[in-house]
């Protein structure tokens, strides 16, 4: 596994705890500075943007994950309610497809989230170390 996936899939631990996108940041500070050491850190940062898609789903899902999935829940539970109430068999098929739909959409948009959390840690941490080194020795 190389750097960049291994730093995103902190990030998405991190993800998981409710807290501030800053204290997210600090919380993996340290945990990215063991990992990868700070000469290849823009490096994984390119790679790690490299994998980001640009096009306008993608930005919708990766900020919207869940306003975007909402319609394929509500298919699915749909079908799961005719299928059930009209005895219809086929309709279970929208809701194996509807909820197939919305957890893919849902888990693409975590990773989305997640890549671009470590992002803005590389970036917080190169941030830093520019201005440590900008600091005039006293």
């Amino acid at each position: 596994m190389d750097y960049a996936q291994q730093l995103v899939m902190m990030a998405e631990d991190e993800l998981t705890e409710y807290s501030t996108e800053a204290r997210k940041i600090e919380k993996l500070r340290p945990k990215f500075g063991l990992t990868v050491p700070y000469p290849q850190q823009q490096d994984v940062r390119a790679a790690i943007a490299a994998q980001i898609p640009t096009s306008l789903p993608a930005k919708l899902v990766e900020n919207n994950r869940q306003l975007v999935a909402l319609p394929f829940w509500g298919i699915g539970g749909l079908g799961l309610l005719f299928g059930i109430s009209a005895s219809q068999p086929l309709d279970f098929l929208a809701t194996g497809i509807g909820f197939y739909v919305a957890f893919s959409v849902q888990r693409w948009g975590w990773k989305l989230e997640a890549k671009r959390l470590a992002m803005k840690t590389l970036d917080v941490i190169e941030t830093d170390m520019q201005a440590s080194r900008n600091q005039p020795m006293d």
